[in-house]
């Protein structure tokens, strides 16, 4: 057995919305890992990957869909939409790299239709994508498991075990996180928030991998702060400003606009607690400082905008080891090297 546990998770900073589909696209394009797992809710949260023009969005299968020699894994703790996955698998021509963990609960209709209205839709502003009530029936033990759906058969396995072993051989491994820490169920903004734990280690129990067998656990940041539906926003803006600073966004799977606020110094301090976070990933920079775009070199960064990261990085006591300068995937600075 190996002891350098080459196992990395990528997880949200703040309220989603941070980056993560870029950043882990990124990863696995550029690191060319094993397999890329992920953990979280399910599909109420999207990952958008840009990559030579053109855009995927998913809400279901890791960001690693482009990365041709990763296994593509969802773990135990994940709800699953069988509608949304299937369609996913087949437009991303991507069925014989899909393992599902057959503990994975399953979103039915029912679900959906319970979460059109009522507390859920009306106060909290959830997604209208079935996953409150459908954890609410795990919980219950009630719900339906992947194993049980004909559709799913050949695809459902053993993703902890499969998991474990490839850390065992020596296999760079990503856990990919959705949401963002702030919404999680128990350390964030309650009630305004998602149905589960959705922090570093709820990635790591989500998938079935024990938290001394990750290595890393890299926090995405954006450079400012949005959020999507209801809740504490400290220092948002009105939206005409929003829109003066080039900060306005439409949430991937809701279509809503995001409410956004100034970079957050205490909410990313109690980020880094909650997740042990090692590094941070930090994207969208092009957008509070235009000049940087499409930059590859940290050192070809205007002044402002490295000032910026370094403020962030002396803050936060941290590296700032992946930032984001542009939509596309490899609109990246990479400090990985230059840091270690």
């Amino acid at each position: 057995m190996v002891t350098d546990m080459p196992a990395m998770v990528v997880v949200g900073g703040c309220f989603g919305d941070e980056g993560k589909g870029k950043i882990v696209s990124y990863l696995a394009m550029k690191d060319k890992p094993s397999a890329t797992v992920r953990g979280g809710v399910g599909p109420n949260a999207g990952h958008t990957v840009v990559y030579e023009g053109r855009s995927y969005k998913l809400r279901m299968l890791p960001s690693a869909i482009l990365s041709k020699q990763t296994r593509l894994m969802i773990g135990a703790g994940v709800l699953i939409n069988p509608n949304v996955l299937l369609d996913e698998i087949k437009t991303f021509d991507v069925s014989s790299r899909i393992l599902i963990d057959s503990q994975c609960s399953i979103i039915e209709d029912d679900h959906i239709e319970r979460d059109k209205g009522g507390h859920l839709r009306e106060r909290i502003g959830t997604t209208g994508s079935g996953t409150g009530p459908a954890n609410s029936d795990r919980v219950l033990r009630i719900a339906k498991v992947a194993k049980d759906i004909t559709s799913l058969k050949s695809y459902v396995g053993d993703v902890s075990l499969e998991v474990n072993r490839l850390i065992d051989d020596g296999a760079l491994v990503i856990l990919e996180g959705t949401q963002g820490t702030f919404l999680s169920l128990y350390h964030g903004t309650y009630p305004y928030v998602t149905s589960k734990d959705v922090t570093a280690s709820a990635i790591c129990s989500d998938v079935g991998v024990g938290p001394k067998r990750v290595s890393d656990v890299l926090i995405v940041f954006k450079s400012y702060v949005t959020r999507v539906g209801e809740g504490f926003l400290p220092g948002e803006l009105r939206e005409e400003e929003t829109i003066k600073r080039g900060w306005r966004e439409i949430a991937t799977v809701t279509g809503r606009v995001r409410r956004s606020a100034p970079f957050n110094f205490e909410l990313a301090e109690r980020a880094v607690m909650l997740n042990s976070a090692t590094q941070i990933a930090l994207t969208k920079l092009d957008i509070l400082f235009p000049d940087a775009r499409g930059m590859t070199r940290f050192g070809d960064l205007p002044k402002d905008a490295k000032s910026f990261v370094k403020c962030i990085e002396d803050s936060l006591k941290l590296p700032v080891s992946i930032v984001g300068t542009g939509p596309e995937v490899f609109d990246i600075v990479d400090r990985r090297v230059q840091l270690s």
